[in-house]
């Protein structure tokens, strides 16, 4: 790349990362998803408030982040995976073609808004995955997890823990094994639970 490049690289992967923690936010957007929030008791009234915010800023996460939750918490498990799905491609566009061709520092990966927002969303989907007995797409995502989180930062070692019992054909139940599941951490590769 060249120096301009870099820059307007840089420049859009900064403002995305302040977009991520909620700046640069337009007030009527942030208006409308503040009056969906307080119409969470009539969704019929809050959902068209969060698509129009999204509609008015369709690359910025907060709205989406809001749709994926209203979808989540309404038990929506396949609507909630749709907009995790676009939050993950504004993400990916957001950091960068070249995003994952090496795994991200211990910095960028506690620190950077940006690359902990794409790591969020996807163990997000891999949960969903899971949750909706998608297991190979859960497996591919936890797998993708590992790979850019070796250190288990974001906790994705425990799905993958709870994905493995599954398989084996245990019980994921918190009451049974939990003393033998991790915090934190992935397990030996080729390992069972």
């Amino acid at each position: 790349m060249n120096a301009a490049l870099d820059h307007d690289f840089e420049a859009a992967a900064a403002a995305f990362a302040a977009a991520v923690i909620g700046g640069q936010l337009a007030a009527p957007v942030e208006a409308l998803i503040a009056q969906a929030g307080a119409l969470r008791d009539q969704p019929e009234k809050a959902l068209p408030l969060l698509e129009r915010a999204r509609a008015l800023a369709p690359r910025h996460p907060v709205p989406l982040i809001a749709i994926y939750r209203f979808h989540f918490y309404g038990h929506a498990l396949e609507k909630a995976r749709a907009a995790g799905e676009d939050a993950l491609a504004v993400a990916r566009s957001a950091l960068g073609p070249e995003f994952g061709d090496v795994v991200p520092t211990e910095g960028a990966t506690l620190g950077d808004a940006a690359v902990r927002f794409y790591l969020f969303t996807l163990k997000g989907l891999a949960y969903l995955h899971l949750r909706l007995g998608e297991l190979e797409e859960a497996k591919r995502m936890l797998g993708e997890l590992r790979r850019l989180d070796p250190q288990d930062h974001l906790g994705g070692g425990l799905l993958s823990y709870v994905l493995a019992r599954h398989e084996a054909g245990e019980s994921t139940s918190p009451a049974e094994g939990a003393a033998d599941s991790p915090v934190r951490g992935w397990a030996p590769q080729g390992s069972r639970p």
